[in-house]
C-alpha cells in the first residue's frame, strides 16, 4: 500500500511537467492564434510552462502570470537561455493583476478557467478585458461542463499514465478519484513513486471545477465585454458537442 508522502508543493510542478510534457494536441492552436495576433502575449495560469516555451521558441514575446511560486520557479528555470528575453514572468493571482500595459493576445489554456468561482471568474474576465487591446482576443480552453456534469457522482481511483521520475529515474504511476457534488466536480491526482525496494511514495494533488453550464460560461464573457467568435468542442477546432473532450472559446474585446 502507498504511504502518503505529506505536503510537498515544491514537488509538483516537476510531477505535473513529467506528465504533460508529452501532451502537444493543444500547441498547434495557441501557436495559430499568436501568428495571427502578434505579441506580446500574455498567458495567464503559465504553470510550467508547457505552452509558453513552445510560443516563445516560435518567436514570440511572452509575459506569463502564475499564483504558484513553485510552477513559477520551476518555469523559470525551464526557459532556455537564448529565450531568456523574450519570456517575462510574473507572481500574480489572475483574478488581481495590474500590468499597467494591453495585450494583443491573452491566453488562459491548461483548464484554468473552471477551477474559478463565478464571482473569481467575473474579476478575472474584468482585468483580461482592461489588458486586452480594443480587437484584441481572449482565448481559454477547459474541460467540457455538458461532459463534467454527466459525470457519475463518484469514480474510485483509475490508472491515467505512467512516466519516468525526472530525478531518481523510477518509475510514477499516476491514477485519479473523482467526487461530483451539485456544483463542483473533484479531481484528486495521486503520483505513486514507485521504489526499488517495494515501497511506494505518493503524493496527492487535488483541483475543483465549477459546475456552470456551457451558456452560462458563455453569458458571463459576453457580459464582460466580450463578443464570442468561435467555440470548439476540442483544440482541432472540431464542434461542440456534448460529449466533446473541452470547450474552447476565443472572444474579441468588444
Amino acid at each position: 500500500m502507498p504511504t502518503p508522502a505529506g505536503p510537498q508543493e515544491s514537488l509538483f510542478p516537476l510531477l505535473y511537467q513529467a506528465q504533460h510534457r508529452e501532451y502537444q494536441e493543444d500547441l498547434p492552436f495557441w501557436l495559430g492564434l499568436g501568428q495571427q495576433q502578434g505579441e506580446p502575449i500574455l498567458e495567464l495560469g503559465c504553470g510550467t510552462g508547457r505552452v509558453l516555451i513552445p510560443l516563445a521558441e516560435a518567436g514570440h514575446t511572452l509575459v506569463g502570470l502564475d499564483i504558484d511560486p513553485h510552477m513559477l520557479m520551476y518555469c523559470q528555470g525551464s526557459v532556455p537561455k537564448e529565450l531568456a528575453n523574450r519570456v517575462h514572468l510574473l507572481l500574480g493571482d489572475l483574478t488581481a493583476f495590474h500590468l499597467g500595459t494591453q495585450f494583443p493576445l491573452i491566453l488562459l489554456p491548461c483548464n484554468t478557467y473552471s477551477t474559478l468561482a463565478e464571482e473569481k471568474r467575473q474579476a478575472a474576465l474584468t482585468c483580461i478585458r482592461t489588458h486586452l487591446k480594443p480587437g484584441g482576443l481572449f482565448a481559454i480552453g477547459f474541460p467540457n461542463p455538458a461532459l463534467m456534469a454527466a459525470m457519475a457522482p463518484t469514480r474510485q481511483p483509475e490508472i491515467e499514465s505512467h512516466f519516468t521520475h525526472p530525478h531518481s529515474g523510477n518509475p510514477v504511476q499516476t491514477s485519479y478519484q473523482i467526487s461530483r457534488r451539485r456544483r463542483t466536480l473533484s479531481m484528486v491526482w495521486y503520483y505513486d513513486h514507485l521504489l526499488p525496494d517495494g515501497r511506494v511514495e505518493r503524493f496527492s494533488h487535488t483541483i475543483h471545477h465549477h459546475l456552470a453550464t456551457t451558456p452560462q460560461y458563455l453569458g458571463e464573457i459576453e457580459a464582460a465585454g466580450f463578443s464570442i467568435l468561435d467555440t470548439f468542442g476540442d483544440f482541432d477546432r472540431s464542434a461542440l458537442q456534448s460529449d466533446s473532450p473541452n470547450l474552447v472559446v476565443v472572444a474579441r474585446r468588444a
